[in-house]
């Protein structure tokens, strides 16, 4: 298996789905999902994908554009969706989008996307490459 094949499958592998319910203790005062927890619940995401992909120890360096196209409101149910979005030397971007659907009703949409990137770190907390 060549190195390009090697890395789809393990892009394809990385794939993280996590699913969560918008209590009223994660919401603002408009009763809708709070930014910082969405940002949170995303971090997450694409650090567990990120470490699918490489299995070395990772921190998060840049989070980039994040779109809220529409808010969240409590009691909603949401899917993030993590996927390796490019791999460099030392570096893992991951974007995530943020799905929401109503309990009561089959309509699911993106709500919230943004990228996130990490670097992966040897034993001496300096980057090393994230493959080999």
């Amino acid at each position: 298996m060549n190195d390009e094949s090697q890395i789809a499958k393990r892009m394809a592998h990385a794939i993280t789905r996590v699913t969560k319910t918008v209590f009223p203790g994660r919401t603002n005062h408009h009763n809708t999902l709070f930014g910082g927890e969405a940002l949170a619940w995303m971090d997450e995401a694409a650090f567990i994908a990120a470490t699918r992909f490489c299995r070395k120890p990772l921190v998060t360096v840049c989070s980039d554009r994040v779109d809220f196209k529409e808010s969240i409101p409590a009691g909603s149910i949401i899917e993030l969706v993590a996927k390796i979005d490019h791999v460099g030397r030392t570096s893992i971007r991951v974007v995530v989008d943020i799905f929401v659907e109503n309990m009561f009703n089959d309509d699911q949409h993106k709500a919230i996307s943004g990228s996130f990137t990490f670097v992966a770190l040897g034993p001496d907390r300096k980057p090393t490459p994230v493959l080999g």
